[in-house]
This record gives structure tokens, C-alpha cells and sequence, in this order.
């Protein structure tokens, strides 16, 4: 009999707490769980919200350019670049 796998990938939300909901085992089934740290991942910092936007700082960052005259224009002309560079990798 070959055992079945499920990985599933959370993050911490709560220290010493883990919540896995949605998997294929009905009760009285005996599992084993074996818990890793995924090493080098990215931490998920909790949403941004427009408080923590505004006290960043990022609003205003180009206040003070003088080779910015439309900062508006300008983060659209870097949005659209960096887009068209999202579609030349696809296209790889």
C-alpha cells in the first residue's frame, strides 16, 4: 500500500500554531505530520494598508525632483515599462 503525500505550505500566523483545513482524510484516519521550516522564505509582514502606506514615506518620494515635472506620468511611463518587460519574459 503506497502512502499518499499532501504538501501544503502555511505561514505562521499565531507563534506555535499552525492551521491546515481542507485535506483528503476522514476521522479516525491515522496521519503522520512532519513540520520544516522553509529556510531564505519570504515572511508575510501583514497587509498594507493606507496608514502604513502614508508613514512610509513613498508618497511624496519625488516631491522634490526637478527632473520629475509629472510624477503622475512618470510612475505611469515606469508601470508601463516594467509591464512590457513582464511580456518579453513570457514570450521566453
Amino acid at each position: 500500500m503506497t502512502a499518499k503525500v499532501v504538501r501544503v505550505e502555511k505561514i505562521v500566523e499565531q507563534d506555535g500554531e499552525v492551521h491546515v483545513q481542507g485535506l483528503p482524510y476522514k476521522r479516525g484516519q491515522m496521519v503522520e505530520v512532519m513540520i520544516r521550516s522553509v529556510v531564505g522564505a519570504p515572511t508575510r509582514k501583514g497587509r498594507l494598508t493606507a496608514r502604513k502606506l502614508l508613514d512610509s514615506g513613498l508618497p511624496g518620494l519625488w516631491a522634490d525632483r526637478q527632473d520629475i515635472a509629472d510624477s503622475s506620468g512618470y510612475a505611469r511611463y515606469l508601470r508601463e515599462q516594467a509591464q512590457q518587460r513582464m511580456r518579453g519574459r513570457e514570450r521566453c
